[in-house]
């Protein structure tokens, strides 16, 4: 592989044209190349390199999976750990579904709890936190809120609008000056009392 520079030339994935093209290089960072122009559209964008090529190395090339290799015996060549897959049967596997509570955003619940949904079927609360819990369910992971059993915060009551007596609007209404006389003269007889 020939050493590159600014200026050079690269091929490389273009995101405009969806292809890969020649481009100019403009920007390299140590001995990486950062920012290409497209020789065909003139459009700048992050280096791409054409797919399937990279500039890792490979894992047999590694100091670490020569390492590995030698360390566990030259047996196996992987030094990843294997995926356990645990099926949604085995989880609930001794569990007491039949007794398993309704969900209610009301009720608390803890991790490793069954949990009847009333759409989602049978639950697994796999994780709690503050007021919201996981639930696993057969086909999806759902976000769920529980413990909200306080008490309900009361409605206010509605008053509707009072209409007023319609008119026109640049001139003052009679019944909003008669309203002042009227609170004065309902008062008079309370005092007289």
């Amino acid at each position: 592989m020939a050493t590159q520079k600014v200026g050079g030339e690269v091929d490389a994935y273009c995101t405009r044209c969806k292809l890969t093209l020649a481009h100019t290089i403009l920007a390299m960072v140590g001995t990486k190349i950062a920012r290409v122009r497209c020789n065909t559209c003139n459009g700048d964008h992050a280096y791409r390199g054409a797919p399937g090529t990279t500039d890792r190395p490979t894992s047999s090339s590694t100091p670490r999976a020569s390492r590995a290799s030698s360390s566990s015996g030259g047996g196996s060549s992987s030094s990843k750990a294997e995926k356990i897959i645990i099926s949604f049967e085995e989880q609930l596997a001794g569990k007491d579904i039949a007794n398993a509570p309704r969900y209610s955003p009301k009720d608390t619940y803890q991790v490793d709890q069954v949990i009847q949904h009333p759409t989602f079927g049978v639950g697994l609360v796999t994780a709690v936190r503050g007021d919201k819990v996981d639930l696993t369910f057969r086909t999806d992971t759902k976000t769920l809120v529980h413990g909200r059993g306080g008490v309900p915060a009361e409605k206010p009551a509605f008053s509707p609008p009072v209409r007023n007596a319609s008119g026109p609007a640049d001139k003052p209404q009679a019944a909003a000056l008669d309203t002042p006389s009227d609170a004065t003269g309902s008062e008079s007889p309370a005092s007289g009392d």
